[in-house]
């Protein structure tokens, strides 16, 4: 396709004849009246006031190339200082108009109690013109209707709203008014509003796990864990992942020597009490396709109030029925409604969200550091550890560091073939690292973070700025095989190849334009568009200098014999 493209658009291009183009007889004839008419004039394009200057600038770096050089290195640990100022993050929320809007009441919380909190809830969202739908699920999350949803685990206690917004403006605005709503009318209720997220679901941006052998301590030193991220400006809504002793517990503890005399086992109490509690199903009853299961229990009166629940009676073996405080007696108190562990340990993860204009790893990262005060007076046995953000994208970067030595033989392979030099190919390679200067400042300039996506952007933008090498590399060899000196032929290439070089860096750099205000690719196509200006300028005049430099290239050299 592409030779028959420059058949017909480079139809009087000179170059056309080199190649065997041929013309019918009317043009040849008219091309040689026109030759006969006036005398052939060679015009060489790369002898113009630009090139001539673009000359004269690629001289003066091939022959200052130590400062040239010392330049180039400067800007690069700059680059590096000021990649500590670009924003850190994971995976950028989505672009969809939906909002996470969780209540979770305490544990125990009955799932009528949820049902009156979603209910309340509701006439809220009803008042609201920024929403064009909602849909609320109580007593587990919703379903995956989105690949990346952090879904929740179903319990009595908890409710989730999924409220779709006419706009991501409506979304925001809508975010804000019902942050207020649940901060002042809800304050009783664990809440949390979220936005869909793109990549693997981490729920809470910012989290730190507390572990130890003791629940006790490990709900102190979590306790402490908050109070160091309230203090952080950047975090909001700071709360543990289960909740302090709160549900009521009723305890029978069995009298073994009343029980023996009236001849009841222990297991007799249990299987009593859980059937007139809990029961038992007994049968099935099918209505059309669903069974629908018939369980034997006491009344609700007798299961609900303790002081019926003491007056149960136990039928005994001679048919006679034994009160239930002539056993053993009740003992009352709280317990905690769920316990999470982790390695066997019980494990408290204290987690926030974070303003809007924060990133996750980088509060983590300065959490982390207020922390060391605290995990240098850990009890033996205990530990914080991170989570969220900051150790998923360790995994995602774990994940690509694995191939990368397989990517760097590959290259290094490829490149050996190309240019049949180990010394031309480690120039070549010293060429990509120059990206990072435009990246930085591409990031800094328009305020994009630096994420998984930027990163697999910065990785294709070494391959890029290493062919736009190749082709310079390969072309100075080229000019010094047909007899150019090796100053001639450096400064010369680099003046040739300034054209396609440029061209084909602009025309990438112009298609990113479009996935600038894209959430998602905006930061990927801000870091390939910095990376690769700043790089190609950098390359047309820092590679030449390298070349002169790792070569000896001298003014005074005379040209070598051309090679057959």
């Amino acid at each position: 396709m592409i030779p028959l493209l420059g058949y017909h658009i480079l139809s009087e291009h000179p170059t056309r004849r080199a190649f065997g183009f041929h013309r019918d007889a009317e043009q040849t004839a008219n091309a040689e009246q026109t030759a006969n008419a006036a005398p052939s004039e060679h015009h060489d394009v790369y002898d113009t006031p630009f090139y001539r200057r673009l000359r004269g600038w690629i001289g003066w770096c091939v022959d200052h190339r130590g400062r040239v050089l010392g330049v180039t290195l400067a800007l690069f640990v700059v680059g590096l200082a000021g990649f500590t100022l670009v924003p850190q993050q994971f995976f950028p929320s989505s672009d969809r108009p939906e909002l996470l809007i969780d209540l979770r009441l305490p544990e125990g919380a009955s799932l009528a109690a949820t049902l009156r909190e979603a209910k309340r809830f509701e006439s809220t969202l009803g008042k609201r013109a920024e929403i064009d739908h909602y849909i609320d699920f109580v007593g587990a999350g919703a379903p995956r209707f989105y690949l990346p949803l952090d879904q929740q685990l179903a319990a009595p206690n908890f409710a989730q709203f999924v409220v779709t917004a006419k706009s991501v403006k409506d979304r925001e605005k809508l975010a804000a008014v019902l942050a207020e709503v649940l901060r002042t009318d809800y304050s009783s209720v664990r809440t949390r509003i979220s936005r869909l997220e793109n990549g693997p679901p981490i729920g809470f941006p910012v989290q730190f796990r507390v572990s130890g052998p003791e629940i006790g301590t490990v709900r102190q030193l979590a306790e402490e864990v908050a109070g160091v991220m309230r203090a952080n400006p950047d975090t909001t809504n700071v709360q543990f992942d289960w909740d302090e002793p709160a549900e009521r517990s009723v305890h029978f503890e069995v009298d073994q020597t009343k029980a023996r005399q009236l001849n009841i086992s222990s297991l007799d109490i249990e299987n009593y009490l859980h059937m007139s509690l809990t029961g038992f199903t007994i049968t099935q009853f099918r209505e059309r396709d669903k069974l629908i299961g018939v369980d034997l229990r006491a009344p609700e009166r007798d299961r609900v109030d303790p002081s019926q629940i003491e007056r149960l009676a136990i039928p005994s073996q001679d048919g006679t029925a034994v009160p239930l405080s002539a056993l053993g007696r009740f003992t009352y108190g709280l317990e905690y409604g769920v316990v999470w562990e982790r390695d066997r340990q019980p494990t408290i993860t204290v987690q926030s969200d974070v303003q809007h204009h924060a990133q996750g790893i980088d509060v983590t990262t300065r959490i982390d550091k207020a922390l060391a005060t605290l995990r240098r007076r850990l009890p033996a046995g205990y530990r914080v550890e991170i989570g969220g953000a900051v150790e998923e994208n360790a995994k995602a970067q774990g994940s690509i560091n694995a191939q990368m030595p397989l990517l760097a033989v590959a290259v290094l392979v490829f490149l050996m073939v190309q240019l049949q030099s180990f010394s031309r190919v480690m120039m070549v390679v010293l060429t990509a690292p120059l990206g990072l200067i435009g990246v930085v400042i591409a990031l800094l300039l328009f305020r994009m973070p630096f994420g998984f996506v930027a990163m697999l952007g910065t990785i294709a933008m070494f391959g890029i700025i290493m062919r736009n090498s190749v082709i310079l590399v390969d072309q100075i060899e080229q000019d010094i095989h047909l007899g150019h000196s090796r100053i001639d032929a450096v400064i010369g290439a680099t003046v040739r190849r300034f054209r396609p070089i440029t061209l084909t860096a602009a025309a990438a750099v112009l298609a990113l334009i479009p996935l600038l205000r894209s959430n998602f690719f905006g930061p990927m196509a801000t870091a390939l568009m910095g990376g690769i200006t700043v790089a190609t300028v950098l390359t047309l005049f820092y590679l030449p200098a390298l070349y002169a430099l790792w070569f000896r290239v001298r003014r005074d050299e005379a040209p070598r014999e051309v090679t057959q």
